[in-house]
């Protein structure tokens, strides 16, 4: 059933899908469900059956996509703080590097869990994983205070194979979701 608009936006909402309840929705549901409601967009199914949509494709992807790839998506774009937090464990002993092992965790977690503006104002969701702003200091990273040059090649080096993950684990997650044919014909 086509219904979804595009993979970014599918993979976000489908990585959502096991951290929403049936009581309260997130500001970007809010949006999706009134799209909806106004006959826009995938109107034809209701609010309900959209969900139960997206579990079905989250249990698929969960199944097909290799482990790496599916932790490196849970740990960038799912919602869900345990399945976050256990993603970027799985990655660590994953990643190859010849920096420190607290500097490979710092690094990686930096990029699943980027430093947002206006968590220090009390403007961002309680429900979300923010990080002190202490964390995201480079010279706590190392104990053994490696030169400035060094540790930027080496976070450098560590973002660079998880972005490469992310693009493969996308691309397989895109050719997944063109076997279903689940997004609208562009008209």
């Amino acid at each position: 059933m086509a219904i979804y608009k595009d993979v970014m936006g599918t993979l976000v909402r489908v990585l959502a899908a096991d951290n929403i309840d049936n009581s309260t929705k997130q500001s970007w549901q809010k949006l999706i469900d009134a799209d909806l409601r106004q006959g826009g967009t995938g109107s034809t199914i209701s609010v309900r059956d959209k969900f139960d949509y997206d579990c079905c494709l989250y249990a698929l992807l969960h199944r097909e996509l290799a482990s790496a790839h599916w932790d490196v998506l849970v740990a960038k774009y799912s919602t869900h703080k345990a399945n976050k937090v256990a993603a970027i464990g799985r990655l660590v002993s994953r990643m190859t590097s010849p920096a420190p092992q607290l500097f490979v965790f710092k690094a990686l977690t930096a990029w699943a869990i980027p430093k947002l503006k206006g968590e220090q104002s009390g403007k961002r969701s309680t429900d979300m994983i923010v990080l002190p702003v202490e964390f995201y200091d480079m010279n706590t990273w190392d104990p053994d205070a490696s030169p400035e040059r060094t540790r930027r090649n080496w976070r450098a080096g560590i973002h660079k194979r998880l972005e490469q993950l992310e693009e493969a684990a996308v691309i397989h997650a895109t050719e997944i979701f063109d076997a279903e044919q689940i997004f609208l014909d562009a008209a």
